[in-house]
């Protein structure tokens, strides 16, 4: 017969525990109030290259950036900078003439004692350069010659198109290459058999002479900047010569074209 303070085991044979053994026995464990973190996980060797190769992209990207904003002009010396600022500064006076005539025009529409006539006056300006701009009247005035000399045939119609392209952003108003009027429909492209350019149809052979009125500072900087057009045309073999003159002119015209659908709109 069992003694009153112990007690046995379910399943008998095992020694009776006794006094504070059963308590402790009785008590379930104590559990921690906050949860255990869990173990870290340790990187493995690709993960870590994995890591260092995308962080080394990055660095590289940001640096890259930083230099595409700078490169253009950190690498250009200082009468290079001066001569850039020097456009700009004569293409910004060039834009506030303009802006003052616009203003003087609408101040003479708006409160001018013969409005009929100022706005006549007006229109006919508006269509004697609008008909410059298409090339449908010849042009005269201050601006630059280019003679590019290409004994080899070695430029193509890609560089011609990137001269008059930089001359337009120069500011050129009126552009004649060889006998063709140069407008924005003009066409440069290489014959099938070499050694000269086709211009809207007209076969052009070196040297190729080039006439283009505007401000003569602003233009020949343009082409003479580095990496510019008559640095391109040195690269392949070519040369070009930049002669300024103060009185130009583009003779050649485009014929003017009836519209094929569109009419004229009448009132009614």
């Amino acid at each position: 017969m069992a003694d009153a303070g112990s007690a046995l085991p379910e399943g008998g044979g095992s020694e009776p525990l006794r006094g504070s053994d059963a308590e402790s026995a009785a008590q379930p464990e104590p559990v921690s109030p906050r949860a255990r973190p869990a173990p870290l996980t340790r990187l493995t060797r690709g993960q870590l290259l994995a890591a260092l190769l995308l962080a080394a992209l990055g660095f590289g990207l940001v640096v890259q950036a930083n230099q595409t904003k700078s490169g253009d002009l950190s690498s250009l010396s200082q009468s290079e900078l001066v001569r850039i600022l020097d456009d700009v500064s004569r293409q910004g006076e060039r834009l506030d003439a303009e802006a003052r005539d616009l203003e003087q025009t609408q101040s003479d529409l708006r409160s001018g004692t013969d409005r009929a006539a100022a706005a006549e006056k007006a229109t006919r300006e508006r269509l004697s350069v609008l008909g410059i701009l298409a090339g449908t009247e010849p042009a005269q005035g201050p601006g630059i010659t280019i003679k590019i000399e290409d004994p080899q045939a070695l430029v193509d119609s890609a560089t011609l198109l990137d001269t008059v392209q930089e001359l337009r952003d120069a500011g050129a108003e009126a552009i004649q290459f060889g006998q063709v009027r140069v407008v924005a429909s003009t066409s440069f492209t290489d014959p099938d058999t070499g050694g000269a350019i086709v211009t809207d149809g007209v076969e052009q052979s070196p040297p190729y002479r080039i006439v283009a009125i505007g401000d003569p500072a602003t233009m020949e900087s343009a082409l003479n900047i580095p990496g510019g057009v008559l640095e391109t045309l040195h690269q392949v073999g070519a040369s070009g010569t930049v002669a300024r003159r103060q009185d130009l002119t583009v003779s050649a015209v485009r014929e003017v074209t009836s519209p094929t659908y569109a009419v004229p709109r009448t009132e009614n």
